[in-house]
């Protein structure tokens, strides 16, 4: 016994070499690629590449090469399914289900039109056709931001909302609008021209201004 306990204070997972561990084998699955959500490129110094990249991060507004490589990385695993299916018999039953689903996901996201119902035109699709539907661009596009930077702004100050639903994450894909509580949807006046109306309330009035601009200052976003 006092051999063991020995064994188990030095050398948890595989005592001595005994071929067997003291501790229950663990319930963590194998290192695969399902966990990842970006790939870095194989070649980190390539002109070219590294050209391409910096011209979509500076178009798109990123924040870093890394969510350009999350885009990359979905489309591969997408082209890939894709390529997948189209190896299969057209009256296969697992082409027929999944590659309805997965026109049906790119019809939702407004990467394919409802006329591009073939796996083909899965194979076609770019990065920039992602990038163009990200909340991020969607709000610079409909006129709501004065640039690509000041779009990821709103978003980030939860100005923005999808639906009901307001919406904190630039590269969500979804249609947009302004949140209920943001001071865009009211167009909020100005922090001067605020202060110019509370003067000019103020000496119409002869008080309560300074409570009235206290509880707007702090609206809910």
């Amino acid at each position: 016994m006092g051999i063991l306990a020995y064994i188990w204070r030095w050398d948890i997972r595989e005592p001595l070499g005994l071929g067997f561990s003291l501790l229950k084998p663990s319930k963590r699955l194998p290192e695969t690629e399902d966990g990842k959500t970006f790939k870095k490129p194989r070649r980190p110094y390539e002109k070219e590449r590294l050209d391409a990249e910096l011209k979509l991060v500076g178009e798109y507004g990123l924040r870093c090469k890394r969510e350009l490589w999350r885009v990359q990385y979905v489309l591969s695993r997408i082209r890939n399914n894709a390529r997948m299916l189209l190896t299969l018999d057209e009256k296969n039953p697992r082409r027929i289900f999944e590659g309805e689903a997965l026109l049906r996901r790119m019809n939702r996201y407004g990467l394919l039109d409802e006329s591009q119902n073939k796996l083909d035109y899965v194979l076609a699709l770019t990065v920039e056709n992602f990038l163009e539907r990200r909340l991020q661009t969607l709000v610079f596009k409909s006129g709501m931001a004065k640039s690509i930077h000041h779009a990821r702004v709103l978003i980030r100050q939860r100005h923005i909302r999808v639906g009901r639903q307001v919406v904190n994450i630039p590269s969500f894909m979804k249609h947009i609008d302004f949140s209920l509580t943001s001071p865009s949807e009211v167009v909020r006046p100005g922090r001067v021209k605020r202060k110019n109306q509370k003067a000019a309330a103020k000496k119409a009035s002869g008080g309560d201004g300074d409570e009235e601009d206290e509880n707007e200052d702090h609206r809910v976003l």
